[in-house]
C-alpha cells in the first residue's frame, strides 16, 4: 500500500470553495480504486494550511490514476475548482507506507 499525503497552502478566503475541490476529488479517488482518508482543514485561529491523505494498493495503481490528469473530463473539471478560484495557493505530495496496528514490525 502506498499512501499520498498532499499539503496544501491554501486562501483562508476561499475555504468553502477549497471543500468543494475537495468533494470532487475524494470522489475521484474512490471512483478509480483508492482509498481516500479525507481532507484535514484548519479548525481554529487563522491558519492556510490544509491536508488530504489517500491511498492506494500499489504504486502502479496510483500511476494509472494519475494518468488521467489533464485527460479525464471530471479530473480537469475537479481542477479548474482550484484554478479558477485560486483557493489553492501551493502544493506538495509526499508518499509514505502506513505502519497499522494489526501489521508486524517489519511488515509490509
Amino acid at each position: 500500500m502506498i499512501t499520498c499525503v498532499v499539503h496544501y497552502t491554501i486562501d483562508p478566503a476561499q475555504t468553502g470553495t477549497f471543500e468543494r475541490f475537495a468533494q470532487a476529488w475524494m470522489r475521484l479517488v474512490a471512483k478509480h480504486g483508492g482509498h481516500h482518508h479525507g481532507y484535514f482543514l484548519p479548525a481554529e485561529g487563522a491558519c492556510d494550511l490544509a491536508l488530504a491523505l489517500f491511498s492506494f494498493d500499489s504504486l502502479a495503481r496510483y500511476e494509472q490514476y494519475r494518468a488521467l490528469f489533464g485527460r479525464d473530463p471530471e479530473f480537469i473539471e475537479a481542477d479548474r475548482i482550484r484554478d479558477e478560484s485560486g483557493c489553492v495557493l501551493r502544493y506538495e505530495r509526499t508518499f509514505m507506507r502506513p505502519l497499522l496496528p494489526e501489521q508486524p514490525v517489519g511488515g509490509v
